[in-house]
C-alpha cells in the first residue's frame, strides 16, 4: 500500500489540524472567542471610535446608531468604547488572579502534600478562607485597601487560591503513594528533588486546568465587585462598572446593560470551554466517560 503522504506532502499536516479540530472543537471554539477577547483589549485605543472618557451632556441616553454603536451612557459617553476598553480590565484581572492563584496554591499545596508538619498548619488557613464565600471576601478586603485593579487582583487571588492549593495537595498525596516515588526516597533524592523532578510534573495538567477555571470566576467577580461599587474605580471602563452605571435605567434603556453583559458572558464562555476542553485533552479517559 501506498501511503498517502508519500503522494500529496502537505496532506498530513492538513489532517493533523483537522484532526485536532475534530477530536478538541471545544478548545478550538473557546481559544477563538477568547483570543478575539484579547486582540480587541490589546487594540482597544485603534478599535474604539471615540475617547471612552469624553463626557458629552447634550448626547446622553442616545439609542444604538451609526455615530454611537452601543448607544451612550447618562453622561454621553461613547458604550462601544467603554465596553471595548472594558475588555482589558476583565482579561487583565482574569489572566494576573489565574497566574498568582496559581502560584500561591503550587506554593502551599506542595508544601501541605509533601511535608506533614506543615500540612496541618497550612491546610486550617486554607479552610479558614474557604469557609468564606470568595465574592464576600472579596469585598471584605477591598473596603479594607480600597478601589484599584491591583487591589481587585490581589483581594480575588486571596479568595481564589485556597481551593488551588487544596488540589495540588491531593494530587501529592496521591502521587507520592506511587512505586517510583519509593524508589526515589530509596535512592536517596531529597524531597525539594523529589518535588522538581517527580511531583511537580505530574500535577501541572489539573493545574492548568484548574487555572482557567479560576480566571473565569475572577473576571465575574471583578464584575460583581464593579457592579456594587467595590471594585475598580468608575474612571476606569470595566464591564461590571458600566452594568453598574446602567441599572437605574435597565427597564427603558436595557441596552447600557446588555452589552457589557454579552461581552462578559463570551468571555466567560471561551475561558471555560478552553479549560473544558484542556480537562478532556490532558485526561482521555475522563473524555471517553464522558
Amino acid at each position: 500500500m501506498i501511503a498517502t503522504g508519500d503522494l500529496f506532502p502537505s496532506e498530513p499536516k492538513r489532517g493533523r489540524v483537522a484532526t485536532f479540530v475534530r477530536r478538541h472543537p471545544t478548545i478550538v471554539a473557546g481559544g477563538g472567542i477568547l483570543l478575539l477577547m484579547v486582540l480587541i483589549a490589546v487594540l482597544a485605543q485603534w478599535i474604539a471610535t471615540i475617547n471612552p472618557d469624553k463626557i458629552a451632556p447634550i448626547k446622553r441616553n442616545r439609542e444604538p446608531t451609526a455615530e454611537f454603536w452601543f448607544g451612550t451612557d447618562m453622561l454621553g459617553r461613547d458604550l462601544f468604547s467603554r465596553v471595548v476598553y472594558g475588555a482589558r480590565v476583565s482579561l487583565l484581572v482574569g489572566f494576573a488572579v489565574a497566574v498568582c492563584a496559581t502560584v500561591l496554591g503550587l506554593l502551599t499545596g506542595l508544601a501541605a502534600g509533601a511535608y506533614r508538619k506543615l500540612d496541618m498548619v497550612i491546610m486550617r488557613l486554607m479552610d479558614g478562607l474557604m469557609s468564606v464565600p470568595p465574592i464576600l471576601l472579596a469585598i471584605a478586603l477591598m473596603a479594607a485597601v480600597g478601589g484599584s485593579v491591583f487591589n481587585v487582583i490581589l483581594a480575588i487571588s486571596i479568595a481564589e487560591f485556597p481551593r488551588m492549593s487544596r488540589l495540588v495537595r491531593g494530587l501529592v498525596l496521591s502521587i507520592r503513594e506511587q512505586a517510583y516515588i519509593d524508589g526515589a526516597i530509596a535512592s536517596g533524592s531529597s524531597m525539594p528533588k523529589i518535588i522538581v523532578k517527580h511531583i511537580l510534573p505530574n500535577t501541572l495538567g489539573p493545574v492548568m486546568v484548574q487555572a482557567t477555571y479560576i480566571c473565569s470566576a475572577a473576571m465575574i467577580t471583578e464584575a460583581a465587585l464593579s457592579f456594587i461599587g467595590a471594585g475598580t474605580p468608575p474612571s476606569i471602563p470595566s464591564w461590571g462598572g458600566i452594568m453598574n452605571e446602567g441599572r437605574m435605567l435597565w427597564q427603558i434603556k436595557p441596552y447600557i446593560i446588555l452589552f457589557p453583559a454579552v461581552f462578559l458572558s463570551l468571555t466567560v464562555l471561551a475561558v471555560n470551554l478552553l479549560g473544558d476542553g484542556l480537562r478532556d485533552a490532558l485526561d482521555p479517559r475522563a473524555a471517553s466517560r464522558i
